[in-house]
């Protein structure tokens, strides 16, 4: 089950780099675990150190430097989250404290899996993109998922909106995965079974 997001407001750091595959996420080296903990060291990994395996830092990379110590949202390019798709990229990124991914596109298994995670993978306009480009990490960034929109404290008369499914919405503002999801029907499952179950014994 992943946190509730309804309204998040953080620093974002501007990754803008098309096609970061899971791999540069959290490269295979650093899965030591079959649990989620212990995966945010490992978070973009081969960028963040400067060495592989290694955990001394290279200050040239964004996550790095000291105006990003309170990250929470990322901003990129296009197909972020492309690769395989091992689910430790996103319980990475959870661990690490993203809470939310502007993208100009997505992976479309690892949307999926941010949306099970908790975390919200959203989509803006190139243009729009550019403009939070600019501030990145010099405003706070303002993200309100009931009303599918994205602000920023450094422009008070700028709002972009983003889409989003109801299904995947959902999931967010309750924090739920899709099993739980399902779960919330298991009065209508088990009625359904039980009729079922007398109709058709042979099943059972």
């Amino acid at each position: 089950m992943g946190m509730k997001f309804r309204k998040h407001s953080g620093v974002a750091a501007p990754l803008l780099i098309d096609n970061i595959d899971t791999d540069q996420i959290i490269p295979s080296r650093e899965m030591k675990t079959v649990s989620k903990e212990g995966l945010g060291e490992g978070l973009f990994a081969g960028w963040r150190y400067t060495k592989p395996g290694g955990r001394d830092p290279d200050m040239s990379f964004i996550l790095n430097q000291p105006n990003m110590a309170e990250v929470s949202i990322l901003i990129s390019g296009k197909n972020f989250g492309c690769g395989s798709s091992r689910e430790h990229a996103v319980w990475a990124l959870d661990e690490f404290g993203i809470r939310a991914i502007i993208a100009k596109s997505f992976g479309e298994i690892f949307q999926a899996n941010c949306v099970s995670n908790g975390i919200l993978a959203l989509s803006l306009s190139d243009e729009d993109m550019d403009t939070l480009a600019k501030i990145a990490g010099k405003s706070e960034i303002n993200i309100d998922l009931e009303a599918q929109t994205v602000s920023a404290d450094a422009l008070p008369d700028w709002t972009a909106r983003f889409e989003i499914g109801a299904y995947p919405k959902r999931m967010l503002l309750e924090g739920l995965c899709p099993i739980q999801m399902t779960l919330k029907n298991s009065d209508q499952i088990d009625a359904y079974i039980a009729k079922d179950s007398n109709n058709r014994p042979w099943l059972y």
